[in-house]
């Protein structure tokens, strides 16, 4: 029998070429992983966070049912979209609750009662969306890499072979990108806690 690894890289496979019972095995195999990577990117958020890990590891899994016109290479390539589905789950959802606080433009305030109301800062998984949507715009790369590293809990030699280069070039990204995001975020940080530590 195939090791773990090798079998979920060989029903994604089944699951491109349009084996559509593949999907259930596909997550049968993936589930623990999917509940790390959710946890990973779950850390960001504050401890009252309203989602828990299984309601973002469902939430992705509906979003990776549409991915149909994928190409699944293996499994790396498999959780490096599902890392990169997670965090753009939370960063929506860290959005709107932001335009809630803010009253997201629906609901009247007096002039007296506007100047009452504290703007609340940004979640640091917002700001470090931004910060990676910074990085991206100049060095796209390292954006990547830090996204599946950091949130998709990638080893150097993983995400080498989501990103087709060497090991080395990965490290180099990553510790260029990390630098670069934690120099981004500690000019933008207000409560002087370290927002990006070592992983």
């Amino acid at each position: 029998m195939a090791e773990p690894s090798a079998q979920l890289t060989e029903v994604l496979r089944a699951w491109t070429r349009g084996d559509e019972s593949a999907l259930g095995k596909v997550i049968e195999l993936a589930y623990p992983e999917l509940r790390e990577i959710a946890r990973r990117c779950l850390r960001m958020e504050r401890r009252e966070h309203t989602m828990q890990a299984t309601a973002l590891v469902h939430e992705a899994y509906l979003r990776l049912i549409d991915a149909r016109n994928v190409t699944w290479q293996d499994r790396a390539h498999f959780f490096a979209i599902a890392a990169s589905i997670m965090r753009r789950i939370l960063v929506d959802h860290a959005r709107a609750r932001g335009r809630d606080k803010r009253g997201g433009g629906m609901r009247q305030v007096n002039l007296d009662a506007a100047l009452m109301v504290t703007t609340e800062l940004e979640p640091e998984l917002v700001r470090l969306d931004k910060a990676l949507e910074d990085l991206a715009a100049f060095d796209a790369r390292r954006a990547r890499v830090v996204e599946l590293r950091y949130f998709g809990g990638l080893t150097s030699q993983e995400a080498a072979a989501v990103l087709r280069v060497s090991p080395q070039t990965v490290n180099r990204d990553w510790s260029l990108a990390k630098a670069w995001l934690i120099h981004e975020m500690r000019k933008k940080e207000c409560d002087g806690r370290p927002a990006l530590g070592n992983h």
